[in-house]
């Protein structure tokens, strides 16, 4: 696979794992890096559907092997990061913590990605995206005021886990380029999520933000920012907040001659402004309501599916999906004027690429012979010896 991106010529191992470390990697992966994921040898999978597997090269390694965790510290010994997104010790344990490695390589960014972090009182808990938002504050402003929503996983998972775990290490490289000098980038969830609330924890220190879930301006409680049922039992999305925008929704509505109009900011009138917006959407389609509102100064969008969204007309004049073998997934992101990303291609059956990537990274082919032979490293569908 040949790279493309402003990342080309960084070497990356990842060791296998789930969810955000993954999803970091194949970002890394699309803008250009050579990713080389540590597999277990005889694991199964691979190919197009598994999206945050893509891009890399695969290597299958025994790492109750010596041999196996010796090949892995000799290809970091060339990596300028590593990936990883076990439980706090489990590297350790393995021989391949921060100590022994950055030992081999001082210039090393060593990347660890967990949901509590590496430390405090619940880092060896079990835990999931639910409960580290939940810890934070996230989910609590999260759904109406019965009960808080599951927000899929993209706020802890992915927002405050994989885009800070990639920030961090790419920060990290910036200084180890600079001055020879590699660390340990701890990426919690909890710590990221709560990053992302910063403009929340503005809005209460400014008095402006309510601790009850559904009263505020960005949570669904003002009725001019939310989403609403049409006729056809399908969804769109309003969200006027300045005043030049709602009074121009208000006019395409056919409402703003209505009194409860006039003030929208104050929230005495939310309830009766909310029952008007509620029956007025109810009188057409949502693709009328799209006629009439999209590409206005109204902030309308419909509410699509994920497989509307990927023949919407903004989304394809973006290239915003791109399909790998016949799958439709998320293109590179973000887009790059000199250096755009380019997907590297489907994830690979573990181990399918263990003889090419060691003989890229310098092993002799005597070597490589051997740690096949003894079960170290490994090919598709072959355990450990």
């Amino acid at each position: 696979m040949k790279a493309h991106g402003p990342l080309r010529g960084v070497k990356v191992v990842e060791f296998v794992g789930l969810g955000p470390a993954p999803f970091c990697a194949m970002l890394l992966s699309d803008l250009g890096a050579d990713v080389i994921r540590i597999d277990r040898p005889g694991a199964g999978g691979g190919g197009a559907a598994e999206v945050l597997a893509r891009g890399r090269r695969s290597v299958g390694v025994n790492l109750k092997s010596a041999e196996g965790v010796e090949t892995c510290l000799t290809l970091l010994e060339q990596a300028d990061i590593l990936l990883e997104g076990y439980r706090p010790g489990v590297m350790e344990r393995l021989g391949l913590g921060p100590d022994i490695v950055l030992a081999r390589n001082a210039r090393l960014v060593y990347g660890r990605m967990t949901g509590w972090g590496q430390y405090g009182p619940l880092a060896h808990a079990a835990g999931h995206d639910l409960n580290y938002i939940a810890l934070t504050g996230a989910l609590d402003s999260i759904g109406p005021k019965s009960h808080p929503v599951p927000p899929l996983n993209v706020v802890g998972d992915f927002g405050g886990g994989s885009l800070y775990l990639a920030l961090g290490v790419l920060a990290a490289l910036t200084h180890a380029r600079q001055t020879g000098e590699g660390q340990v980038v701890d990426a919690a969830i909890v710590d990221g999520t709560v990053s992302l609330l910063g403009a929340v924890h503005q809005l209460s220190a400014l008095g402006l933000w309510s601790g009850e879930r559904g009263e505020n301006l960005l949570d669904g409680g003002a009725p001019f920012y939310g989403c609403y049922e049409c006729s056809d039992g399908k969804f769109v999305s309003i969200g006027p907040l300045e005043p030049e925008f709602y009074q121009l929704l208000f006019e395409k509505l056919g409402i703003g001659d209505q009194p409860v109009t006039a003030n929208p900011y104050d929230p005495t009138c939310w309830p009766e402004l909310r029952a008007l917006l509620e029956r007025t959407f109810k009188t057409r389609s949502r693709a009328e309501w799209t006629q009439t509102l999209e590409g206005t100064d109204c902030c309308f969008a419909p509410v699509l599916s994920i497989e509307e969204a990927r023949d919407h007309p903004h989304l394809k004049a973006r290239g915003s999906f791109e399909e790998v073998d016949g799958v439709p997934q998320s293109a590179p992101a973000p887009r790059f004027s000199r250096t755009p990303g380019k997907i590297q291609g489907p994830a690979p059956r573990p181990g399918a690429d263990s003889r090419d990537v060691l003989a890229d990274w310098g092993f002799d082919a005597q070597k490589i012979e051997a740690l096949m032979s003894s079960g170290a490293v490994s090919t598709p569908g072959r355990g450990p010896a």
